[in-house]
């Protein structure tokens, strides 16, 4: 994996995982909170996410996933309005560290994290924000 500099801020925008509320319009909503652009749900933390299109999606991308690999089983990825298939190499990656990787549009991937979460599953969620 590259070792790059972090583009997204070292803070968390929640020092805790949290249903989402709500989304579209750009952003999300959760724990009271509203962001504009796409979210990193991880067990620990909500970040901001610099990517807005499934073609950003890569192990740069998600260094915090990898870095985080160990309490975390999946890995929900909400594509926007797109559909997309991750490539190989990434599936690889994350089935290297024990993740498994489930890509969707961005509706359907919130509803099964906040499912998923409910459950106390170990999950983690990349989302990218929809009009």
């Amino acid at each position: 994996m590259p070792n790059r500099a972090t583009t997204s801020s070292d803070a968390p925008h929640l020092p805790r995982s949290a249903p989402i509320e709500a989304y579209g319009k750009g952003g999300f909503a959760f724990a009271d909170m509203s962001h504009r652009g796409s979210l990193l749900c991880l067990p620990d933390a909500i970040w901001a996410w610099q990517v807005t299109k499934p073609a950003e999606i890569d192990e740069y991308s998600l260094a915090r996933v990898f870095k985080a690999a160990n309490s975390i089983d999946t890995l929900i990825i909400g594509t926007g309005t797109d559909v997309w298939v991750p490539p190989r190499g990434l599936r690889e990656a994350l089935r290297a560290v024990r993740v498994v990787l489930d890509a969707m549009q961005t509706g359907p991937a919130i509803r099964t994290y906040n499912i998923m979460l409910g459950e106390r599953r170990r999950v983690a969620a990349a989302l990218i924000a929809v009009p």
